[in-house]
């Protein structure tokens, strides 16, 4: 099987220090820094903290192989397996992967760009807290994602809940409320109507969308019947 060239990992997730400082205290302040000076959020706590009624729903919705790219501290990973999934997180940043092996999950320090195991054969994907944005580039992440899946696999992912055609492509940086830390690096914010479209192009067919407690999520479907 030929597989996409590999994207750029991004190096600021796996080296800045608020980061991996955050994912060890499970606190933040800590946002993506946009150069037009926007700080975009990250929900740390939420991240560190057990599944909340809209994480339940996405259990809910997960086949029995699953595979949670950028799976953080593992909130996810650890759900999914005392719900008896067989389920492997994949993370670049180490803290996080040691944070879900403490936590008795199953994850590699592995961009979703490299190889992973089990390719084309997890019946359902993850992508979390606005892990669409990986690399900068929708289309090539989701192109990506249809190896890593059986025909017929599940991609769940959490789009933004504002406006459903934002669709933005930033250079940013972390910044821990005070100052900016670490190299820029690519990422894209897309709300369920950009998602729709960049998943159209690449071949999957979006089967329910819905929202709890403020957050969006999308559920597509891989092409092909299972196997």
């Amino acid at each position: 099987m030929t597989l996409p060239m590999p994207l750029p990992a991004a190096p600021a997730w796996s080296t800045a220090d608020p980061y991996a400082e955050a994912l060890r205290t499970g606190r933040g302040p800590l946002y993506l820094s946009c150069p037009d000076g926007r700080l975009l959020p990250l929900d740390v706590e939420r991240w560190c903290a057990p599944p909340d009624p809209a994480d339940r729903t996405v259990l809910a919705a997960c086949g029995s192989h699953v595979l949670d790219v950028g799976c953080g501290p593992g909130r996810m990973v650890t759900a999914l397996a005392a719900r008896g999934r067989t389920v492997l997180g994949i993370d670049v940043n180490a803290d996080a992967v040691r944070r879900t092996h403490a936590d008795g999950g199953s994850a590699l320090v592995r961009s979703v760009f490299d190889r992973v195991p089990r390719e084309g054969h997890w019946r359902t994907a993850l992508l979390m807290d606005g892990n669409i944005g990986i690399g900068g580039d929708p289309g090539a992440l989701l192109t990506r994602l249809r190896h890593l899946l059986r025909p017929g696999g599940t991609l769940i992912v959490e789009t933004t809940a504002g406006p459903p055609d934002r669709d933005e492509r930033l250079l940013v940086r972390l910044h821990d409320g005070s100052r900016a830390h670490g190299p820029h690096f690519p990422w894209a914010v897309l709300g369920r109507d950009a998602l729709e479209r960049h998943a159209s192009a690449a071949g999957w067919t979006m089967s329910a969308s819905w929202t709890r407690a403020g957050r969006a999520f999308t559920s597509l479907h891989a092409p092909g019947a299972p196997r």
